[in-house]
């Protein structure tokens, strides 16, 4: 008999009871904690241990309703989005714009490589800036369909948002939620050291594009190379050719006012702080006057939102399983443990190989903590006085935490974006983990190498 892949729900629900019996081994600890600048951070050498706090079976029964209500407002975000995103697509205006690209890269087939490049490069510069993740899950909603119409597959459409950001997230020189926090927290000059960062970012870009264009090689020679080929046989899609996909004059005004919103969400993220709350309602206003546009009946604008809203109900239990997982190790009080013995495996090495150990760690308490600005919060002001005790700049800690936390987002099955993104495009963790592993080795083999030049030149300013 032919071996089935779980679901990604199962896999989920695997690594939550892992999580629980964990709870059991690893010893209960915390560290003391302060608020700096509005921001908890840990007190270092405070840790000790605690009483223990095992989770049981009846925890793992809660983890997901508790893995809601502490995700409730990203698993609205996916909801409402996805409603919204049916609604533009019921105007049939995201389809005659895509008829209009697959026509032109027709016409010019060298120039889908180069749009599917430029697309990288432009989410790239998204995460390096202004640190986009959470918003990778309102793009794959497009690229997924542009990446199989341009005849390549859905992991050609998720890899050009989430790789694309997560490249310029590993690589940012100017990222206020990661750069911006850590380097407060090492008394730094905020984004000091941009020039190198900015080469860092070039570097990771590169590879992020490269790897795409000897993929897409691969899918021109041999389509049923892709690992999702069958997956992506049985999507329901429409033939993008049809003659009903005409980009008349209303269709142009609905891509207008999609584009205009994609622009303002990009000002307000940047510019005002806008965030899932701001971004959601800046989507319903954009499917309000897509409807209005393209002359939908407050009825058919009704069933297209709410049949949205039922296709990304995978993608939000998914999210909700992996917050859980967190809620699991937080009560269990193992977090703050995993941490303290993590960050000491850096001690007593070289300068160059305790930088290494540093970033393996950081990537390691991702794992634990999938957000930028946490992991920065709790970890920075360990390892920031522990690069002092190593001979190590603070610079480059912040550095090796920037690269820990960036690669590792890309497969760590804990974060809600990760997940999310694979069950909205219907791919198997397994499958996206097997492809993404000779990446994920250029990846880490780059960062360690670039961490270098910091170590031997003293990067500072301290």
């Amino acid at each position: 008999m032919k071996f089935k892949l779980p679901d990604t729900l199962i896999i989920v629900s695997t690594i939550l009871l892992i999580f629980v019996i964990l709870t059991w081994i690893i010893p209960a600890g915390e560290f003391e904690r302060d608020v700096v600048n509005g921001r908890e951070v840990l007190v270092p050498g405070s840790y000790h241990e605690i009483e223990p706090a095992p989770q049981g079976f009846f925890d793992f029964l809660k983890a997901p309703i508790k893995g809601f209500i502490s995700a409730a407002q990203i698993v609205g975000f996916v909801l409402l989005v996805g409603g919204a995103f049916s609604v533009i697509n019921k105007t049939d205006a995201i389809n005659a714009g895509l008829k209009k690209i697959i026509d032109f890269t027709r016409q010019y087939p060298k120039m889908k490589k180069v749009m599917v490049a430029f697309l990288i490069v432009l989410f790239s510069l998204a995460g390096a800036t202004f640190g986009m993740s959470e918003e990778v899950l309102v793009f794959v909603l497009i690229t997924i369909p542009l990446g199989l119409s341009l005849g390549y597959d859905s992991l050609v459409g998720i890899y050009i948002p989430f790789v694309g950001a997560g490249a310029g997230f590993a690589g940012a020189f100017s990222n206020p939620f990661t750069i911006g926090i850590a380097q407060g927290i090492a008394e730094l000059p905020p984004f000091s050291g941009w020039e190198y960062r900015l080469l860092v970012w070039a570097c990771f870009t590169t590879i992020a594009v490269l790897f795409m264009l000897w993929y897409l090689t691969r899918l021109d020679k041999d389509p049923k190379r892709s690992p999702v080929f069958r997956i992506d046989q049985k999507r329901d899609t429409e033939d993008l050719t049809m003659p009903s996909h005409n980009f008349d004059n209303k269709k142009l005004f609905v891509v207008v006012i999609f584009i205009a919103g994609l622009i303002g969400l990009v000002i307000g993220v940047s510019q005002w702080d806008w965030y899932i709350n701001e971004i959601s309602g800046l989507f319903i206003l954009i499917s309000i006057v897509a409807a209005f546009m393209g002359r939908l009946s407050p009825n058919t604008y009704a069933q297209a939102f709410v049949d949205g809203a039922r296709d990304m109900m995978t993608a939000a239990l998914v999210i909700a399983f992996s917050k859980g997982i967190l809620i699991v190790a937080t009560d269990g009080k193992i977090i703050d443990t995993v941490l303290f013995s993590l960050s000491g495996l850096a001690e007593g090495s070289s300068k160059i190989l305790s930088v290494e150990l540093m970033f393996f760690v950081q990537s390691a308490i991702n794992l634990f903590l999938p957000s930028g600005s946490g992991q920065a919060a709790l970890t920075m002001p360990i390892m920031a006085p522990l690069s002092d005790l190593l001979g190590v700049s603070r610079q480059t800690a912040v550095l090796a935490f920037q690269f820990g936390d960036g690669l590792s987002n890309l497969i760590i099955p804990t974060s809600g974006v990760t997940m999310g993104v694979l069950s909205i495009a219907g791919i198997p963790y397994q499958v996206w983990i097997k492809w993404m592993a000779p990446l994920m080795v250029i990846f880490f083999l780059l960062a360690m190498a670039l961490l270098v030049p910091p170590v031997i030149l003293g990067w500072g300013p301290f």
